[in-house]
């Protein structure tokens, strides 16, 4: 096999975008595009839209169309899927995919609830020789690769803290009445913990750990006509001690992307995901407030505490990366593996991470207490049918 022949599952917003990358016929309207992956090509279109299929027939007059997805799958014109559907539906479809031998690439977020998350995985741990992994595209930004590497060989010592605030993706209502499924708790399954940040998430828990404890304070429908989060204060623990904190909303129009850790050697701040700042302490913080004379002390505050005098050393990089890359890359590194056998960036086992840390936040301020992890996936799965319930729009799961 010289390419990996991927079937898309859902032509909306993302799914057109993902068969113009397939495809080389671009992305989105007025947005540039990578060249289509040298070990992918666009294999088949699946959606059940008559206008969808009108479009995919006029664009794309040599590539399979399909109305039901277990069809494509059956078809033999594909050798890989990708489920760019509402989230509740990517664990269905995977644990079909994985059962009939096809490999899978599930869109974020892996699902809505833990619960189906873990038994998805537990499909794909029942069959190793199927391929499966997870659209966390944002883990082949440099920029965050190089800070995970950095935190991970220990250079500068355990994470004290970490803290992001990533209120960068700013939504009107109209934003929100694209589609029914839209901002409701029983077709999308909430707000912006399952819609806009799960990237950060992932990346979160990626580079600083995965957290043993959450607490949370979540606003829904804030100055917006909707009934999910997308207002969220986020503070965790860690096994070691550590704190962290996570501000994200989506109704800040200017915007906000910091993220900051902070360890016993020095600090990492990465600003907009495009530049990052790494502070190597001359000596730990430990044998600085172990050492330091209140003289020194006086300096430090008054503003001599640049790098030159000491106390610190700077590197700076940045991320490059165009639209589009970051995608097209999992793509090709999913065929790799396919083709190669080569490791995965983002296997599909991951993405239980995430999921679990925005269930135990939600949960954490339904309950109006501290939340353990992982999440009780019972507990969790219940509290949602409430909401869902009350909802009256969606059944229950």
């Amino acid at each position: 096999m010289e390419k990996v022949r991927f079937g898309l599952i859902g032509i909306g917003a993302q799914g057109g975008a993902y068969a113009g990358f397939l495809s080389g016929k671009g992305g989105f309207p007025g947005m540039p595009a990578p060249e289509c992956p040298p070990h992918c090509a666009l294999g088949a279109l699946c959606d059940i839209d008559p206008e969808k299929e009108a479009m995919c027939k006029e664009k794309y007059p040599e590539v399979p169309f399909f109305k039901d997805w277990k069809e494509m799958v059956a078809s033999g014109t594909v050798d890989a899927v990708i489920t760019t559907v509402p989230h509740y539906l990517h664990t269905e479809i995977a644990i079909y995919c994985l059962e009939h031998g096809m490999n899978v690439l599930v869109e974020k977020p892996a699902g809505v609830y833990a619960k189906s998350v873990r038994e998805m995985n537990e499909c794909a741990a029942a069959h190793p020789e199927v391929a499966f992994g997870i659209m966390f595209n944002q883990r082949t930004n440099k920029l965050y690769q190089k800070v995970k590497e950095i935190v991970a060989s220990g250079e500068l010592g355990e994470i004290r803290r970490s803290n992001w605030i990533i209120n960068s993706w700013w939504r009107p209502d109209s934003y929100y009445r694209q589609s029914d499924w839209r901002a409701t708790w029983g077709g999308e399954g909430g707000g912006v913990l399952v819609n806009q940040a799960p990237h950060q998430l992932d990346l979160w828990q990626w580079m600083c750990g995965v957290p043993s404890k959450v607490y949370a304070k979540i606003i829904c429908g804030a100055h917006r006509d909707i009934i999910v989060d997308n207002d969220v204060t986020i503070v965790t623990e860690y096994p070691n001690g550590a704190t962290g904190s996570f501000i994200t909303c989506t109704h800040d129009p200017i915007g906000t992307d910091r993220f900051e850790i902070d360890l016993d050697g020095g600090k990492i701040v990465v600003e907009d995901s495009k530049k990052a700042t790494v502070y190597r302490l001359k000596k730990s913080e430990k044998e600085l407030n172990d050492t330091m004379s209140m003289m020194e002390l006086v300096k430090l505050t008054q503003g001599n505490s640049s790098g030159a005098d000491g106390l610190y050393d700077i590197e700076t990089f940045e991320n490059t990366d165009g639209w589009g890359v970051q995608h097209t890359t999992v793509m090709e590194d999913f065929a790799k593996h396919i083709i190669e056998g080569t490791p995965l960036l983002a296997p599909g086992a991951d993405g239980i991470n995430g999921v679990n840390l925005a269930n135990a936040t939600l949960l954490s301020s339904w309950l109006g207490k501290e939340v353990e992890l992982p999440v009780d996936e019972d507990v969790y799965l219940a509290e949602l049918n409430k909401k869902i319930a009350e909802e009256g729009k969606f059944p229950t799961r």
